[in-house]
């Protein structure tokens, strides 16, 4: 990944990640959900304070390449739950969502979380399953009158185990 940055996420991301969100929603999921399921998911970028609260109050890192964002990822340190994993239509299938996740699941370890989840749309249930995720279930909802479908994947994370010599 050439010149691809990851760090920490900033309060002054906010905006610029949720035109990134928007746009993943609207054009990088296409393949997976209808215009109209799409336009519910994401009827516009997420703004204001419980936005920016749930980037911030998370261990969200971000992907950026001169200066742009590409990506983010959210994981809660407490649940081991990923909320937001999203990256730029343009920079899909480029290794950034890769990257990001590497990082939040060595966090994870480093903490000694023994277990990760998330709700995965139907374009990151690949993603996840090619990482050692796991279907908890499959579920639909609902929002603003169209029905999603997704899945509630887990992976756990199993600590090496140590060789005493």
């Amino acid at each position: 990944m050439n010149g691809l940055i990851i760090r920490p996420c900033r309060v002054t991301d906010a905006p610029e990640l949720a035109e990134l969100y928007h746009r993943a929603v609207r054009e990088g999921a296409a393949a997976h959900y209808d215009a109209a399921q799409r336009a519910a998911w994401s009827p516009a970028p997420p703004k204001g304070e419980a936005w920016r609260r749930r980037l911030i109050e998370a261990q969200t890192v971000v992907a950026e390449r001169a200066e742009r964002l590409l990506g983010f990822m959210t994981l809660d340190m407490s649940t081991g739950w990923i909320d937001f994993a999203y990256v730029a239509p343009e920079a899909m299938g480029q290794g950034v969502a890769e990257t990001l996740y590497a990082v939040l699941e060595g966090r994870a370890r480093a903490a000694g979380l023994t277990r990760l989840e998330t709700g995965a749309s139907l374009l990151a249930e690949r993603f996840f399953a090619r990482r050692g995720w796991h279907v908890v279930a499959r579920q639909t909802v609902e929002r603003d009158g169209q029905l999603l479908a997704n899945a509630t994947m887990a992976k756990d994370l199993h600590q090496a185990s140590r060789r005493v010599a």
